[in-house]
């Protein structure tokens, strides 16, 4: 089949593209950790992983790369193939600190093989598998992020509060201000989901987020028991 000269162009735009994105080193990370009372308190389905019911605590919800433009890139390379040989030391750590929430129950193995694939690959020139995984691990002890927000009088029982409280919370402990990303719960009012903390290309040190996705949240928002 003979492609047109358009077409032809267009395809070649795609895979140069492709290949810069495989090539070119991420600007910073967002590291994203997520509060499984609120996943669960949607009209949406959930299932506890396969161990049981996580801890009262903030899961990672996923080690992102972005660029400072605020692109992002995502499946860079299939060369490099998640390889579960490669963190057995971290199984244990994973299955607490980043487990699946999604149905059908299972242990996380689909979850992180799509994290590795998506977001992993993107970053395999600053960070290895191994180095990927543990370094959001490692972030999460770091940050300690739900005893901050205790510190601050902000605790997972439901109530209201404010935004700028669990901001300021957050800030005053790591030093910068994080995004706080929102959903519903089933009576449709706006709750702490999500909270995204940019750190360095290392992913070892918090830095001051070079921009943050516009997220749907209201000055006051719910912080849903678990």
């Amino acid at each position: 089949m003979k492609l047109n000269k358009s077409v032809f162009i267009k395809l070649l735009a795609i895979h140069c593209l492709s290949f810069v994105f495989a090539a070119r080193n991420p600007d910073f990370f967002y590291f994203i950790q997520q509060w499984p009372g609120s996943f669960f308190d949607t009209n949406q389905n959930f299932c506890y992983p396969t161990g049981g019911k996580p801890a009262a605590d903030f899961v990672i919800a996923g080690l992102q790369p972005y660029y400072i433009d605020g692109s992002f890139p995502s499946n860079c390379t299939t060369n490099v193939p998640y390889d579960q040989s490669k963190i057995t030391d971290l199984i244990s750590r994973m299955q607490k600190s980043w487990p699946s929430l999604s149905c059908p129950s299972n242990n996380g193995f689909s979850l992180w093989s799509s994290e590795w694939k998506q977001h992993g690959t993107c970053s395999e020139s600053v960070l290895d598998q191994h180095s990927y995984f543990k370094s959001a691990l490692n972030l999460k002890d770091k940050v300690k992020l739900l005893q901050k927000l205790r510190n601050a009088g902000i605790k997972p029982d439901g109530k209201i509060y404010s935004m700028d409280s669990v901001m300021e919370a957050i800030r005053a402990e790591i030093g910068y201000y994080p995004g706080v990303k929102c959903n519903s719960d089933k009576s449709g009012k706006l709750q702490l989901h999500q909270i995204y903390i940019c750190v360095d290309t290392s992913a070892t040190r918090f830095i001051e987020c070079p921009g943050l996705p516009n997220f749907r949240c209201t000055s006051n928002i719910k912080f849903a028991a678990f």
